[in-house]
């Protein structure tokens, strides 16, 4: 079997005006589609980030990809695994994920592999976490995943959607939007967005979380605060995120050193609010002074830009061995992502927390997924009995993506912009804010 054609497919999916510290979501989020198709006429498929850049890299990968053997394209490819750097500058501190040249390579890694494992999959029929071979679940919990958000649904123009969720810029708004989470998915935890309000409100918001749903609940700030003020949600939350609930506190503080203090003043204060990671850590050579320094109690990974689904698992197997807990990262993404994350997941013993997704803000007008989106039943998803990821593509859906994208102005990621655009005019991303 040898790899025939590659196609490469830049899709615009509608977002809505979603918050989080680095600014306000844009109302398209880019996205793309590759697939890699066999001389036996099967197609692999994998979804990643979109823009020009990540659609550029794919597409100068076309020479080594034409005529390879998809079990084998993945080795020859290893020189792309690595990444550049690590610490602050491999960071997401600063760059939203998608955005940073230094895991680029990485990235563009791992949807050739995931690609190449939904290919191979889909010829033997077998489900892709079979090909990977360590299945320990059929049905993968993911949590619900409330933002601030100001009134809209995405789109613009004549593509501008309903709101299905309205406006959430008080605790009770959040309240609302999870409740409809639960109803429409089932979901069993919930993961918050937070560092846009003041502290003191978003204290409050997850209390009244936590008092409304007893369930866990997750507070990611994503760096905007102090290590004092980390320390003081800590401390006042410490029955609503400490670990016998199983919460935790996500990036509360910028820097592998900034979450190593935090760690440091809670515990000298008897207080076990476990700290996770997927802005301070977010490659293999950052596990070691992490670790080291007992900065990161749970790390989020992400197969995107991780380098590819079996590098999960071997982080996973590092965090087992160290005793730190794994959870899973997400970003706007469509149904083939959605169940990429899910076949991995299920292929890794050792995630012991329940995966993100912000699936619940895609609409079904954007979806790629022949058959319509994915289904996500009382909180989980189940691994569909079907070869590799168990999805195919709606051309016709993927051609509606690509007009979207060719209408629309937006190229890469910039919440900066967008926050400038409808909120201040003279916003800046500060860190820490508070």
């Amino acid at each position: 079997m040898r790899i025939a054609e590659v196609h490469i497919h830049n899709l615009a999916i509608a977002d809505p005006p979603i918050r989080s510290s680095y600014g306000l979501h844009q109302p398209y989020a880019l996205r793309s589609i590759l697939e890699l198709k066999s001389d036996d006429g099967v197609t692999g498929i994998a979804e990643t980030y979109g823009g020009e850049a990540p659609a550029a890299a794919l597409e100068a990968l076309k020479p080594r990809l034409i005529g390879a053997n998809p079990f084998r394209l993945t080795g020859s490819l290893m020189d792309l695994i690595g990444g550049e750097g690590s610490g602050d500058a491999r960071s997401q501190t600063m760059l939203v994920p998608g955005e940073n040249p230094l895991d680029a390579n990485p990235r563009t890694y791992s949807a050739v592999e995931t690609a190449c494992l939904d290919l191979i999959g889909k010829t033997l029929n077998v489900p892709l976490c079979d090909v990977l071979g360590t299945r320990v679940r059929d049905a993968v919990p993911f949590s619900a995943y409330p933002f601030y958000k100001h009134a809209g649904g995405g789109g613009e123009g004549d593509d501008k959607r309903e709101d299905e969720y309205g406006e959430a810029l008080t605790p009770e708004g959040l309240v609302a939007q999870v409740r409809q989470m639960i109803a429409t998915y089932g979901f069993k935890d919930i993961k918050f967005k937070t560092g846009v309000l003041d502290p003191d409100i978003e204290i409050e918001t997850v209390r009244q979380l936590a008092r409304e749903f007893r369930m866990p609940v997750r507070m990611d700030p994503n760096s905007a605060w102090t290590v004092e003020t980390s320390i003081r949600v800590g401390r006042e939350l410490r029955e609503e995120l400490g670990a016998h609930t199983g919460g935790y506190l996500e990036d509360p503080t910028a820097t592998i050193d900034g979450m190593a203090a935090v760690r440091r003043g809670l515990l000298a204060e008897g207080i076990d609010v476990p700290l996770a990671s997927n802005v301070a850590v977010t490659c293999f050579a950052d596990l070691p002074e992490a670790f080291a320094k007992n900065a990161v109690q749970i790390v989020l990974c992400d197969h995107h830009y991780w380098g590819g689904m079996r590098q999960v698992m071997q982080l996973a197997k590092i965090c087992q061995v160290w005793g730190v807990g794994l959870s899973m990262h997400s970003n706007s993404h469509l149904g083939v992502s959605m169940m990429a994350m899910a076949h991995v997941a299920a292929a890794t013993p050792h995630l012991t927390y329940a995966c993100d997704t912000h699936y619940p803000w895609s609409q079904a007008k954007d979806e790629v997924v022949l058959g319509g989106r994915v289904p996500i039943v009382d909180g989980v998803i189940r691994i569909p009995e079907r070869g590799g990821l168990g999805v195919e593509l709606d051309y016709d859906q993927v051609a509606r993506g690509r007009e979207r994208y060719a209408k629309c102005p937006y190229r890469k990621r910039d919440d900066t912009a967008e926050m400038r655009k409808h909120v201040d005019p003279t916003w800046e991303r500060l860190l820490p804010r508070w």
